[in-house]
């Protein structure tokens, strides 16, 4: 490995407690992210009483809309200054947004409710939703702006993620195996569980974490000054990648039912099974890919990550039915390189904030994070693509693996085993001569502490 050099000034490494606080809000974000397009869909189309058609055209529409909202959410962090911290204030503007949301989302609504009902709050809870993420992602930012303590902040962002979505996906099956309510039951409880969990945890993060100022001149609105990070080599990279990287698991999840009830004729409990040891397996290997970062950078453990689960998902998905335990297994293993890919693009394109703000002067990180996540949100846009073209072959979403033609069932198992591997590879090999490196970003942040202990000094004198 090349030696690098230590910054001028280092940041008090952040203690497990710390990073477990700040990490905690990632609970109740978490069970929005699986909640939205995993359960309310469903849970709309059968308890509401609304057409799947219209259903699907909401979710649609607002996630479209809501791509448009993040560009301009990072804007606005970057222009806040306050004695809080930059990020912080928006943690807490979006915690009672979220909490009336979840409420009227999961709580109140009743059968019948209509159209506008659903795209209204949904409108709202994804703004709000926008908004929470965003401004921990910034956070996390600034919390350790050393490389390889970066990679530690986003990992524990990531494992409290993947237990966020671990805990939502059980609870509505919790409720209905005990005997406490029927499934309807179980998405209200799950929508209380997240009305509770957002001020207990927001609420301690922000007693216990620190934000730390960065210095930097206020971004300027020019479209062409925005425009202009487009250029930049990193973020093209970080974007495709990124893409390449939403397109690929947005696809598994949306044909994993299909998949495994037609081809491998496991039942939607099963099916469902199969997805949460996957998660579960990302949480395990989370610490690991986050360890292996920070030995050979975070480029090349990236695309070290993107390629060995392009390689674990075939194999996985190429098992043949009939051997739940088998498949269980194969799934777990392939899970486990799952989380490297969102906690480590995040990381970068932090890294790459700082590169900015050493190059022109202005703090742009906000903005650079909400690029990113809108890339996300594209490409879980792009993963529903494999719908018209089964349609278009005339696939059925039909229980069983009888009712389709064996034109429709091969061209399930392409699009759901091939094209999600062939994707993961690519968003490895994007990553080659990544120009941002480990010793070149301890550089930057040499250069960028000593400017501002040299501005903090003026502003003194």
């Amino acid at each position: 490995m090349t030696a690098r050099s230590a910054p001028a000034r280092a940041t008090p490494r952040r203690s497990n407690a710390v990073l477990a606080a700040f990490s905690g809000p990632c609970l109740p974000l978490a069970a929005f992210g699986v909640a939205l397009p995993v359960t309310l869909p469903e849970f709309y189309a059968t308890f509401v009483g609304l057409e799947l058609g219209v259903v699907a055209a909401v979710f649609m529409a607002v996630r479209l809309i809501d791509i448009v909202f993040d560009p301009f959410i990072g804007w606005g962090m970057d222009r806040t200054k306050t004695r809080f911290g930059r990020y912080r204030p928006w943690m807490a503007l979006s915690t009672p947004m979220l909490m009336l949301a979840a409420y009227m989302m999961f709580v109140a609504v009743q059968p019948g409710a209509p159209p506008i009902y659903l795209f209204g709050w949904l409108l709202f809870l994804y703004l709000g939703f926008s908004i929470g993420t965003l401004g921990q992602l910034g956070w996390a930012a600034v919390l350790a702006p050393q490389y390889d303590q970066r990679s530690r902040v986003y990992g524990w962002w990531q494992v409290f993620n993947i237990i966020g979505v671990v805990l939502i996906l059980v609870l509505p099956t919790v409720v209905v195996q005990t005997g406490i309510g029927t499934y309807a039951d179980g998405v209200r409880i799950m929508g209380w569980a997240i009305v509770i969990a957002l001020p207990v945890t927001i609420g301690l993060a922000m007693v216990a974490v620190p934000e730390p100022v960065t210095t930097g001149g206020q971004p300027h609105g020019s479209l062409g000054a925005y425009l202009s990070l487009f250029k930049k080599p990193v973020v093209r990279k970080l974007l495709l990648s990124d893409l390449l990287l939403g397109v690929a698991p947005g696809i598994t999840g949306s044909l994993l039912f299909f998949f495994f009830g037609q081809i491998r004729g496991y039942d939607h409990t099963q099916a469902g099974l199969f997805m949460l040891f996957y998660f579960v397996a990302g949480l395990c290997g989370a610490p690991f890919w986050a360890w292996y970062a920070t030995r050979v950078g975070k480029d090349r453990g990236l695309a070290v990550a993107s390629v060995v689960s392009a390689v674990l998902y075939v194999c996985a998905t190429l098992v043949p039915g009939g051997n739940f335990v088998l498949t269980a297994v194969v799934m777990f293993i392939a899970g486990l390189p799952y989380a490297a890919g969102l906690f480590l693009t995040r990381a970068m394109m932090a890294d790459a904030g700082d590169e900015e703000r050493f190059e022109t002067g202005v703090d742009r990180t906000g903005l650079m994070l909400s690029i990113l996540s809108a890339t996300t949100k594209i490409g879980h846009v792009v993963a529903l693509i494999p719908y018209f073209i089964l349609d278009r072959v005339g696939f059925r979403a039909v229980p069983g693996p009888a009712g389709n033609s064996d034109m429709a069932l091969l061209t399930l198992q392409i699009l759901f085993i091939a094209v999600p591997g062939v994707l993961l590879v690519l968003a490895g090999v994007v990553l080659k001569n990544y120009p941002l490196t480990a010793k070149r970003h301890d550089e930057i942040r040499a250069a960028l502490e000593a400017r501002d202990a040299g501005a903090q000094a003026g502003a003194r004198a």
